[in-house]
């Protein structure tokens, strides 16, 4: 009797875990075809950075229909590097929605270009968007939820809706491939003059507003990476220069070893990374 409940009370906990794993099996897959869906509009709008606002616009069905997937997604189930890929996606995706929303784009305060998601009255710090649930504005993903990943290159993996953002990229985030893509991200850095500039010339390191607004998670993270004669600065000093150090050619790890340089922030650039006009659609 007892060996019989024994092998009842076996196949019923078999066959509730074959029901657990077709169940996340299942949200797996959808999770994916979530991100294909994404990942087709950056395929489709996004060159280089830029977008194809306009036309984005006139056929917006696959991006609205995204969001309404990623307003119910269960977020809080997803492993590290999934949440990762899913915060990251969705942000991106919000910041699109909110200038085709308003596109196009034709502001008067004269704190930001005219052509500027900054125009928008709100736009990071007001309006909000449903994500897994909770109800978020664009700076509270970035001030309250990308911080717990502790990993400050996915704040240049941010598409701002600006020139001076990091590069929004033609494929959406993929949790099996995050790392590889936010090393791509950190790789380019030193590539792109939005990011940094290291100016053995003048003896100038010229580095991203983005430094400044996220100093504390970069220098948590970077500081103590860098080349030990940088030992006398600043925290944050250290932490741009081990960010970009690996990609510097001779001459520009000549000016670190010399230790005389001097950094700079670089006004971020709020004009609107808009393809449109420019030999696009």
């Amino acid at each position: 009797m007892v060996v019989r409940i024994a092998r009842v009370w076996f196949v019923s906990f078999a066959v509730v875990c074959v029901f657990a794993a077709v169940a996340l099996a299942q949200e797996s897959l959808a999770d994916a075809a979530r991100r294909k869906t994404f990942d087709q509009l950056l395929d489709l709008y996004v060159r280089n950075g830029d977008v194809y606002y306009r036309a984005l616009k006139a056929e917006r069905a696959k991006l609205d229909g995204y969001l309404n997937q990623v307003a119910s997604a269960s977020a809080a189930k997803m492993s590290r590097e999934e949440q990762m890929a899913f915060w990251l996606n969705a942000y991106n995706a919000i910041v699109l929605r909110t200038v085709v929303d308003h596109y196009p784009i034709s502001g008067h305060s004269p704190e930001y270009p005219q052509k500027s998601i900054r125009q928008i009255p709100g736009a990071f710090e007001r309006l909000q968007h449903r994500v897994a649930g909770k109800m978020l504005t664009l700076d509270q993903i970035e001030k309250d939820v990308l911080p717990t990943f502790n990993d400050p290159r996915v704040y240049f993996a941010l598409g701002r809706g600006a020139i001076g953002s990091g590069r929004l990229r033609s494929e959406a985030f993929v949790p099996a491939r995050i790392e590889d893509q936010l090393s791509d991200i950190a790789a380019e850095c030193v590539q792109r003059g939005q990011c940094v500039q290291v100016e053995p010339e003048s003896g100038k390191v010229t580095a991203s507003a983005i430094f400044s607004w996220r100093e504390k998670d970069f220098s948590a993270a970077y500081a103590d990476k860098a080349p030990q004669v940088l030992t006398d600065r600043s925290p944050i000093e250290r932490a741009v220069i081990a960010f970009v150090y690996p990609k510097l050619l001779n001459a520009e790890k000549d000016l670190v070893a010399r230790n005389t340089f001097q950094l700079v922030y670089k006004p971020f650039d709020w004009t609107l990374n808009d393809l449109t006009g420019r030999g696009g659609r």
